[in-house]
């Protein structure tokens, strides 16, 4: 068996502002654990990669001038944003693709007068317009002032987009607005993956039998008290059993047989059918990841791709993921596609490597790394990356090395060759 140990120290410009301002001024390095099974007889002769995706991945490995590579992120809230500053300085063409039953945690006191500090530098037409949305927004929480709503720590962003959704009473308006008031750029997309106008609940089903509704209930329960939202496992109590699956309910659903159905939007299946990258972000797993990826023709289009398909392991657990080793989020995933624990005429049956071929992970990280039951699952690359101790969060990707790696295996052509992954590991570094 071929380990191929790689350590580099890629030449990088020294990085730009970032938003979360958690970038080091330094260049940083990541190193890479690549793990590889033996070529057989027919790779040795140099096995031809063709279609789409071979045409892609070459595109993207080509630095003579050819597009930038283009990425689908299945978000997992908000943990991916504070490396969009860096990834936009090797490419914009990112689709966004956000679930739709996320009943929020949300955050701070809500800026309604525009005197504030934090207003400074904002235009006054950019003002009025975020203005109108936010206090919007404040009337609708006031007219419902029986339900407890926290405002601790929550994103603006957030509050203006559902101010937005509850006035045009239209998901893709809200986006089409959004992305303009916030310049997103015209080749960026930020994608419902469900395109509904209907009022989706998360739920959830444990392997004791448990089912959960709604996804604070889930991931930070507040057990009826108005408090500041932690996901930090040891916040809160444990889930009696771990999470089975997720799945969508009606609004007023609470069991099983509530269970609903929506489509998922065509727009995501497209970008999934053309992209050079799919990318499950690091973020709540079973709260904010698998929603997404829980829809009909999400699993069969991902697996039909020889593209890289990257997963960014969490740096810490949260109450949905504890005692899960890198191993047992590769199985959510791919459980989560397959629909394996749903209706068994429409599950699939793919294997964990038709759905993710390659990890990156941050040193240091809490999560442990069991490399050999990844490869029993077929997948032979995890790469560590370098990253930092936040104060509130704990471990998380240095944005600078991660986009360094992340681009790396956009441009490895091995991913057109699947056959060159195919056998289990025998020894790890």
């Amino acid at each position: 068996m071929a380990l191929l140990v790689t350590t580099t120290t890629p030449t990088c410009c020294p990085c730009g502002r970032s938003i979360t301002a958690r970038i080091p001024a330094s260049a940083s390095s990541f190193s890479g654990c690549f793990v590889r099974a033996p070529r057989s007889r027919a790779v040795r002769r140099g096995m031809a990669a063709s279609g789409a995706d071979a045409a892609a991945t070459a595109a993207a490995a080509d630095g003579g001038g050819s597009a930038s590579p283009s990425l689908l992120v299945f978000s997992g809230g908000t943990a991916f944003n504070g490396v969009v500053e860096e990834l936009k300085k090797v490419t914009t063409r990112v689709a966004h693709v956000l679930p739709v039953s996320d009943d929020g945690g949300s955050t701070a006191e809500i800026i309604v007068e525009g005197e504030h500090t934090l207003w400074d530098g904002v235009s006054q037409p950019y003002r009025e317009t975020i203005r109108a949305f936010l206090v919007y927004f404040h009337n609708e929480i006031l007219r419902r002032s029986a339900e407890m709503f926290c405002f601790t720590n929550g994103s603006i962003g957030n509050f203006f987009f559902a101010g937005a959704r509850i006035f045009f009473q239209s998901l893709d308006a809200a986006i089409f607005l959004f992305s303009r008031v916030s310049q997103i750029p015209a080749e960026s997309l930020v994608l419902p993956v469900i395109s509904t106008n209907d009022r989706l609940t998360l739920g959830c089903e444990l392997w004791d039998g448990t089912i959960i509704r709604g996804q604070n209930e889930i991931s930070h329960p507040s057990n009826g008290r108005k408090e500041v939202v932690n996901k930090d496992c040891n916040s809160c109590s444990a889930l009696p059993s771990r999470i089975k699956r997720v799945f969508y309910m009606s609004s007023e659903g609470s069991n099983l047989l509530h269970e609903v159905f929506p489509e998922a939007n065509r727009t995501v299946l497209e970008q999934l059918s053309k992209v050079d990258c799919i990318v499950y972000a690091m973020g709540s797993l079973f709260t904010s990841v698998c929603p997404s990826l829980v829809l009909r023709g999400i699993g069969e289009t991902i697996a039909s791709r020889s593209i890289p398909k990257v997963l960014l392991l969490n740096g810490s657990h949260d109450r949905e993921t504890t005692g899960l080793p890198a191993s047992g989020f590769v199985t959510a995933i791919t459980d989560s596609l397959n629909r394996t624990y749903g209706d068994p005429h429409k599950s699939l049956k793919n294997h964990p490597k038709d759905y993710v071929n390659a990890l990156l992970v941050p040193k240091g990280g809490q999560i442990p790394l069991d490399v050999k039951n990844l490869a029993s699952q077929g997948i032979f690359r995890v790469v560590t990356v370098d990253s930092i101790n936040d104060a509130k969060t704990g471990i998380i990707f240095d944005p600078q090395s991660l986009i360094q790696a992340l681009t790396s295996l956009i441009s490895d052509r091995r991913f057109v060759e699947p056959d060159l992954l195919t056998e289990n590991l025998e020894s790890v570094c």
